[in-house]
């Protein structure tokens, strides 16, 4: 079995998540040598530890660079500072304006806080950048390569917490308006409301796009390891919560020979992992994936293990 609905052109976005160490990398990166044949493809990687320059001996860096010697792939290592410092560059006159006109803060005070990062806002923002990219539509199909379990989850929910932010920003905004209102007639909006309004936009166009089941899905990779299943299972929870849609399942790392007594050993050791994941998990489609016998790493071994994994 090999991973399917990946050719649906309605399909966008496809996102790779699990435990560190479990393959996350290589099952994107092949992925996107794999839709290369067919679209024009970017492969994305939003974890601080990027991995996508060494899987492909290549520099790639945080601006969209092309895979050498493959058509249609293309790369970039998302880096959340420095998307949290262009917002920051951006909207910081109206964050400085908010702080300034609803709060009893200083400008010493204000400097203290602006200097502060607001809880999640740099990971959003580096979604932000996805979010752009998708938008911006000059490929037909965007691969991200996540970081381990945790720091996805957050990548993936912390819309919410700054939906949450917003609110509060609002309601400051409000009773500063209110303030106004009472002593020097109807305030009139101005760049902090707009500012907010965007930032509002912002978070719809993201939860439209992760909790849209036809442009988005996550799947999700592990190994046949007790710790690994477990992280999975709670990996799953939280995105089924979330509203992300995620039913197809890589098990990475599958050993298949029995020609020596180490092989038949690991092999008896992880029957019974796998065993746990086909009934912890019957309903997703689950591919198994083997051992391979080298590192999978550079165009040749990628596009061989790409067409195992999403089928020839």
């Amino acid at each position: 079995m090999s991973l399917t609905g990946l050719n649906n052109d309605a399909l966008k976005l496809i996102l790779f998540g699990g435990k560190g160490g479990v393959g996350k990398t290589t099952c994107a990166s092949s992925t996107g040598f794999y839709l290369a044949g067919r679209y024009k493809t970017l492969l994305i990687s939003t974890d601080p530890a990027h991995s996508l320059s060494d899987c492909f001996g290549q520099r790639i860096g945080d601006a969209v660079t092309g895979i050498e010697g493959v058509r249609n792939l293309s790369a970039i290592e998302v880096s959340a500072d420095k998307a949290l410092r262009q917002f920051k560059a951006k909207y910081g006159d109206e964050i400085r304006w908010i702080l300034d006109s609803s709060t009893y803060l200083d400008n010493a005070d204000i400097d203290s806080v602006f200097a502060l990062s607001i809880p999640g806002i740099d990971e959003v923002m580096g979604f932000k950048t996805i979010l752009d990219l998708v938008e911006e539509g000059k490929f037909d199909k965007y691969i991200v390569d996540t970081a381990p379990t945790g720091h996805a989850l957050r990548l993936l929910t912390l819309p919410g917490i700054l939906d949450d932010w917003i609110k509060v920003a609002a309601k400051m905004r409000w009773k500063y308006h209110r303030v106004v209102d009472a002593f020097a007639g109807r305030a009139k909006p101005d760049k902090a409301d707009e500012f907010l309004v965007e930032m509002k936009k912002v978070v719809k166009r993201i939860e439209g796009l992760l909790h849209d089941g036809r442009r988005c899905e996550f799947i999700v990779v592990t190994i046949p390891e007790e710790m690994a299943i477990a992280e999975t299972e709670r990996l799953v929870n939280s995105l089924r919560a979330a509203g992300i849609n995620v039913t197809q399942m890589v098990v990475n790392n599958v050993v298949r020979s029995s020609d020596c007594d180490f092989c038949r050993e690991r092999r008896k050791g992880q029957e019974k992992y796998i065993k746990m994941i086909k009934e912890k998990f019957g309903k997703f489609e689950i591919v198994m994936m083997p051992l391979q016998p080298g590192e999978v790493r550079g165009g040749e071994s990628l596009i061989r293990f790409g067409h195992s994994l999403c089928g020839a």
